[in-house]
């Protein structure tokens, strides 16, 4: 058998070094900018109750859950998802009839979960805009999820764009039984077309309900598919979920980010869970979406207050794979240590002291602790080699190879702020 204490488990991994740089540097970006349109970042458990999940079972089926059991017998889980979470939250300890807007970043943990890279543990960051029906909270979601993307530095990808309710409506005048109607979802979902016309063959529906459906993974492409729904014969509220549509691509082409949306009618996820625009983000190179997100009504009153809600949650994973795809590794660069700093042994104290002033002014700097470990430095990780004499202290530039001696009068004038 082999050791597996120096394995990590299948489905988890280690980010180290540059990874690591750069994930962190994804994830504060996206943060700063949910700061700049007023959310509030919140912290939920990674361990919850099993409870708190079975709520939503069309959305987190409970194999896929990491499940536990405490000393007192109840059983937890690692949380799988960030969204819940937030939900419980906004209805117990910050209920409020007022708009609320929350933002996360945090590690979530599923069984088979492809949203993470074929991770079982993965990173989401997003948001939640709770408290607002309208398509304005709508649009300002996707608006998020698309500068969200830019500026993580991904420039191509795209966000495909639906609306629950025009398939709701559709499915209400079938007559078709909630299994029927779940396997009819699948197929358009996958946009298996053989599927949807076997079912469709195989069904009593009107002739109408029949030629929509059969168009339905077709409606796909420019804002143009929604006049091209309106030839079917629709129900009234097929109809408003289009002018619902609508009214949200008036509003994101009015922030100038038209091009990066599509609509997709035949996008059709959980609909028990989802209540109304949805939307998942594509990018080349990438089989699975790297961010998803929409409207989801209901999901608060489950936790004991009824509040409108949507928000989008994107897959840092996922991004710096897209990301890694675009520029190759070199996104990913952790920027050189500006010193590394080591001094003669009778002068440690005043090192020691320079060290601190040279961080006070901005500047990374890297102690040497002992002399005889300087030919074993990777010296391409530092712009300056700053060695402190009795008297003197010797300024090493790297990448030319110059040395230039100061005093140490001369050395704080010179390195008095760090320059970018």
């Amino acid at each position: 058998m082999s050791d597996m204490k120096i394995y990590t488990p299948e489905g988890v991994q280690d980010i180290l070094g540059n990874g690591c740089y750069g994930k962190r540097k994804i994830e504060s970006k996206i943060l700063n900018l949910f700061a700049s349109f007023g959310y509030e970042e919140i912290q939920t458990p990674i361990i919850e109750f099993y409870d708190t999940f079975a709520v939503e079972k069309d959305m987190m089926p409970q194999e896929k859950m990491f499940k536990f059991v405490d000393q007192q017998g109840r059983l937890l889980v690692l949380r799988p998802d960030m969204t819940i979470p937030v939900a419980r939250v906004a209805a117990t300890k910050l209920k409020q009839e007022q708009v609320q807007r929350f933002c996360y970043v945090g590690n979530a943990f599923r069984y088979n979960e492809f949203g993470g890279g074929k991770q079982k543990e993965f990173t989401q960051t997003g948001v939640e805009l709770l408290g607002d029906k309208s398509p304005q909270s709508d649009a300002e979601v996707i608006v998020l999820a698309i500068q969200a993307l830019l500026q993580s530095g991904l420039n191509e990808f795209q966000i495909d764009i639906g609306q629950t309710d025009f398939f709701k409506g559709i499915t209400e005048e079938t007559g078709l039984k909630p299994l029927q109607e779940e396997n009819l979802r699948v197929c358009i979902d996958t946009k298996d077309t053989i599927g949807i016309k076997n079912f469709v063959e195989g069904s009593d529906m009107s002739s109408d309900l029949k030629q929509v459906i059969l168009n339905l993974p077709e409606l796909f492409g420019s804002v143009d598919v929604i006049d091209h729904a309106y030839e079917f014969r629709l129900s009234e509220k097929s109809k408003r979920a289009l002018r619902n549509l609508r009214e949200v691509l008036d509003i994101i082409n009015g922030y100038g980010l038209s091009r990066y949306v599509s609509v997709d009618l035949g996008m059709v996820p959980a609909l028990n869970y989802y209540t109304g625009v949805i939307f998942r983000g594509f990018t080349y190179g990438i089989g699975f979406p790297v961010l998803s997100g929409g409207r989801y009504d209901n999901l608060i009153e489950k936790f004991g207050y009824a509040k409108p809600a949507t928000g989008f949650s994107v897959g840092v994973n996922m991004l710096m794979n897209a990301l890694l795809r675009q520029y190759g590794s070199n996104f990913l660069e952790k920027p050189k240590t500006d010193m590394l700093f080591y001094t003669d042994r009778n002068c440690e104290q005043k090192g020691y002291d320079l060290t601190g002033y040279c961080r006070s002014k901005g500047y990374t700097v890297e102690v040497l602790f002992n002399l005889d470990d300087l030919d074993k430095m990777d010296l391409t990780k530092y712009k300056m080699l700053v060695k402190m004499e009795q008297e003197n202290i010797i300024v090493t530039d790297v990448k030319n190879n110059e040395m230039i001696g100061f005093s140490k009068e001369q050395f704080i004038r010179t390195y008095s702020g760090r320059v970018s």
